[in-house]
């Protein structure tokens, strides 16, 4: 049978629609709290643990990841600001990312030049962002007069082949994003030779991708940033960081990947392998989905039956809410939470419906073909059934539009004691 595996979320969720309509995004903090304590295992204390803003950005969600020991990795002044608004400070943000702007490049620069605490670190992509940045810093007279420098980080290109979807192999040698090996340490080396001294560089960032399936392109990757790490930090004291990045992936329950657990043992021996001296005294990770997506639902009505070469169903979310499957063919589970305008419940009802259940194709509401969130084993459902979408806190809230003049789905959170409250109200 298609239901929620429990019940006490399913009766939630049914309960979430009728008090907040839908669509709806709901958030189990139960299911927050054990993620954020398996990254956490994985890498304990004196690790950084950065949450990327990136997979959800809604506030409230940032500031329960912030309450579970993670500070905010950002990639602009907008998701700056939603960090800020959930409480992060500012010495425990962090900002990358290919699009940074100029106008984004000077607020860093002024929260450090105005007395305000620094960020914690920049990520660098390029010779020409370093450039722009150093004078920004320098007009600013950061590194001078009692001034602190700006830390930076230099984005690595690892240049390896991510066990993934080419769409999220940002850490690919063709991708966009960073630097190859010599232009990073070309960056290095004229950042520290007194060029720019407003800037200080502290070590390197890199990327693998995302929804990684394998470690074997992570375990490069890693092996490549601490190589150029060991080379730099011989005569740069400062340069004392490994950042790398996410890419734990979160896939459905019945596609076995590795956990954050898995990745983390790669790490003893890469470490042991350098002189002591020249290893990172700094190391950081970025997980995002990994934090959020699996406590995340996305709860929809049925708005159209047929039967188009088998069942289909249109349900009242789709792209706009969760564009993921649209955008490269991801695929959410979809469970049933009523059918035939009955609750559906493990006690009474799996029998009854379980000869009824049948491959289903989910269709969401927008006007574009490409709207469909795949094929799923559903009961009979009729309008007005309600159903709900797994997996649904990661590049969901953060992606969705107003296309066809959509308005934004509310925020509800299932709090540890099993009550629902709204943590953002939708809006037009």
């Amino acid at each position: 049978m298609s239901s929620a595996t429990d019940p006490a979320v399913a009766e939630a969720l049914r309960q979430t629609a009728g008090r907040f309509g839908t669509p709806a995004y709901v958030t189990d903090l139960v299911a927050l709290d054990k993620a954020a304590a398996a990254v956490r295992a994985a890498f304990p204390d004196p690790w950084i643990r950065q949450y990327s803003v990136k997979a959800n950005d809604v506030p409230a969600i940032v500031a329960e990841v912030w309450a579970r020991g993670f500070g905010a990795n950002v990639v602009s002044r907008g998701e700056w600001r939603a960090a800020t608004r959930a409480g992060v400070t500012n010495d425990r943000i962090t900002l990358e990312g290919v699009g940074k702007t100029d106008a984004d490049l000077h607020a860093a620069v002024r929260a450090t030049a105005a007395g305000r605490t620094p960020l914690a670190w920049v990520a660098i992509e390029s010779g020409d962002e370093a450039d722009a940045l150093a004078r920004m810093a320098q007009r600013a007279g950061l590194g001078r007069n009692g001034r602190a420098p700006l830390d930076v980080l230099v984005r690595l290109n690892p240049d390896v082949t991510p066990e993934t979807i080419d769409a999220l192999a940002v850490g690919a040698g063709a991708s966009k994003f960073g630097m190859t090996e010599t232009e990073a340490t070309g960056v290095v080396g004229w950042l520290a030779s007194g060029a720019a001294g407003a800037i200080r560089p502290r070590g390197v960032h890199l990327h693998v991708g995302s929804q990684l399936r394998a470690v074997d392109a992570w375990r490069d990757a890693v092996r490549r940033g601490l190589a150029v790490v060991a080379l730099l930090r011989g005569n740069l004291e400062a340069f004392d960081t490994l950042d790398l990045g996410g890419g734990f992936p979160v896939f459905p329950p019945d596609e076995p990947t590795p956990g954050p657990e898995r990745f983390a043992r790669e790490l003893p021996e890469l470490l042991a392998a350098l002189p002591e001296d020249r290893r990172p005294t700094r190391l950081a990770i970025e997980p995002g989905r990994a934090l959020v997506a699996r406590s995340g639902w996305l709860v929809a009505r049925v708005l159209h039956v047929r039967v188009r070469d088998g069942r289909q169903v249109v349900i009242d979310t789709g792209m706009t809410e969760l564009i993921r499957p649209a955008l490269y063919g991801a695929r959410h589970p979809i469970v049933a939470l009523t059918t035939l305008g009955r609750d559906v419940d493990e006690a009474d009802l799996a029998q009854r419906i379980r000869a009824d259940v049948a491959p289903t194709r989910v269709e969401g509401p927008i006007c574009e073909s490409t709207d469909a969130l795949g094929t799923h084993d559903l009961p009979p459902l009729r309008r007005g059934d309600l159903v709900a979408i797994r997996d649904a806190g990661a590049y969901a809230a953060s992606l969705a539009s107003t296309y066809n003049g959509r308005p934004r789905a509310p925020q509800v959170f299932l709090d540890t004691n099993r009550q629902l409250r709204l943590a953002r109200a939708g809006r037009a």
